[in-house]
């Protein structure tokens, strides 16, 4: 076991046609995180994730976005996991969370899925008792417009928020690592 280790892993789509999705506000956060800290970009590692790595605080921090699209995203963590004997407690999940605002913020280890297919994936394969970021992107009106409304784009706005939100965490990561997450939401949800 790797005490000196943290998984950072972003959930979304792979593929240009998603970038933009909210479906893929985890991918974006991580992406934010290593444009500022990590001096090697994304690299394929195992054919199932995108990863970069840095170091902070005597910590080393690895980045990751699968490429096992959203609902397969327990393949790429369960590999990354035991690829570099990080415990289920030091990986943090970036995640969309349809049961949030848009813009608001909750971190938490462990509980449910919420119904989410790509935490169900990791729920599965790697175990429940990982750190979820989730990131609220708000509910669509009708329940059958889920999957439309995920796998929709951000606005512009929503974007330069989302871009906020990636600001205060990747300025914050040390609160983050710490575990005092309630301070880190605080932050966030001014």
């Amino acid at each position: 076991m790797n005490n000196n280790s943290f998984l950072l892993v972003g959930l979304g789509n792979p593929g240009s046609e998603y970038c933009y999705n909210r479906h893929n506000a985890g991918f974006r956060i991580i992406e934010a995180i290593a444009s500022s800290f990590a001096s090697n970009f994304f690299k394929k590692i195992g054919g199932v994730a995108e990863i970069s790595s840095f170091y902070f605080n005597k910590l080393k921090i690895i980045l990751a976005r699968p490429l096992t699209f959203m609902n397969l995203s327990g393949r790429a963590i369960r590999f990354l996991m035991d690829f570099y004997k990080i415990p289920i407690n030091q990986i943090y999940v970036f995640h969309d969370d349809i049961d949030l605002p848009f813009g608001r913020v909750k971190i938490k280890i462990g509980g449910g899925n919420g119904g989410h297919n790509g935490l169900k994936s990791i729920d599965e394969l790697a175990g429940i008792d990982y750190w979820r970021i989730r990131i609220g992107i708000g509910r669509p009106t009708e329940k059958s417009m889920v999957v439309s409304y995920v796998l929709g784009n951000f606005t512009d706005e929503q974007l330069k928020q989302l871009d906020s939100i990636s600001d205060i965490i990747k300025n914050n990561l040390s609160i983050l690592l710490s575990k005092d997450n309630k301070k880190l939401e605080q932050l966030i949800n001014l």
